[in-house]
């Protein structure tokens, strides 16, 4: 852990001294509200402080990680050895006639409230999404009907080497919650979506009615990586669980949910280990009863918390 700290001296020619945190909890920064502390959590105001954090953890062996708003991502209680990167500064949006670019650190919420002020319509779907752009791409992000393909135009992204590289769409190879970004590994800077003009009252009464049935529908009220697992070929997740009776089961304060079975929540004091032990269950337990493997949308990284 020490060598990690050392770099921090490093980091201070690069950022300023409050954008960079020392032994920082994960659950701080994470939407399911657990996991351990990262030796080292940048906040980068620049596109060139990225790129030079990311040149400075290779040249020094470092490993880094790129996180937005934390919102599908569960850190293990033992948290990161190294740095994470987290990009919630960069979140400039502009608009140009229908074209909108965003800074990948900007959420999609701010972004569907910029389109709808500039009566663009297209991004509906994503308003009640609660990640941030770059990772919205990297997992092509979608709901109601409506995914990040249908109206990304391109992506500035880093490579693990810091080099900037500008895709297209076709470079992007976006598919069910995947795309080249996150093959490759790259970091997404900057997004531009095309979009079309609409109705401004049309869109709005679009947005208020989809996030009124996410509303009534997921647990909102709870902290989650929202779906938890990817859609099997041919099933949906959540059906799976229900049919498999797991609908409100609990390992300690990690619990399916009673409201949407495709959801796993922290009712409160759940550990990253509690949420890990509900999740292997759950595979196994539909596993048994359907033969049809689950597997996690979230992001799973860090170590576990060390035996006493």
């Amino acid at each position: 852990m020490d060598e990690f700290r050392d770099i921090s001296r490093n980091l201070y020619s690069i950022l300023e001294r409050e954008d960079i945190k020392i032994d920082e909890p994960m659950k701080n920064h994470t939407s399911f509200k657990v996991g351990g502390p990262v030796d080292v959590l940048v906040t980068p105001v620049s596109f060139e402080q990225v790129i030079s954090v990311v040149k400075l953890c290779n040249l020094s062996n470092i490993p880094y990680y790129i996180i937005g708003n934390g919102s599908n991502l569960l850190v293990k209680d033992g948290g990161i050895r190294g740095i994470v990167i987290k990009l919630c500064k960069l979140n400039k949006i502009s608009v140009l006639e229908n074209k909108v670019t965003v800074q990948g650190g900007a959420t999609l919420k701010d972004v569907c409230k910029v389109a709808l002020d500039n009566s663009l319509t297209g991004l509906e779907f994503a308003c009640g999404i609660p990640g941030s752009v770059g990772g919205a791409v990297t997992m092509n992000a979608g709901a109601y009907n409506g995914e990040i393909s249908q109206v990304v135009e391109s992506a500035k992204v880093i490579d693990k080497e810091g080099n900037v590289k500008l895709l297209d769409k076709k470079n992007l190879a976006l598919g069910y919650r995947m795309s080249s970004i996150l093959k490759y590994g790259y970091t997404v800077l900057e997004v531009t979506f095309s979009l079309e003009k609409g109705d401004y009252n049309h869109i709005k009464n679009r947005i208020d009615e989809l996030n009124t049935r996410r509303s009534d529908k997921q647990p909102l009220e709870y902290p989650s990586a929202g779906s938890t697992f990817k859609r099997p070929e041919g099933h949906f997740a959540a059906k799976l669980i229900e049919d498999t009776g797991l609908k409100g089961l609990s390992v300690g304060d990690a619990e399916v949910s009673k409201k949407h079975s495709g959801f796993v929540i922290n009712k409160g004091n759940a550990t990253a280990k509690d949420i890990l032990d509900l999740i292997r269950l759950i595979q196994q337990k539909v596993k048994e009863k359907f033969d049809v493997d689950l597997y996690t949308e979230v992001r799973i990284i860090g170590e576990e918390r060390a035996s006493k």
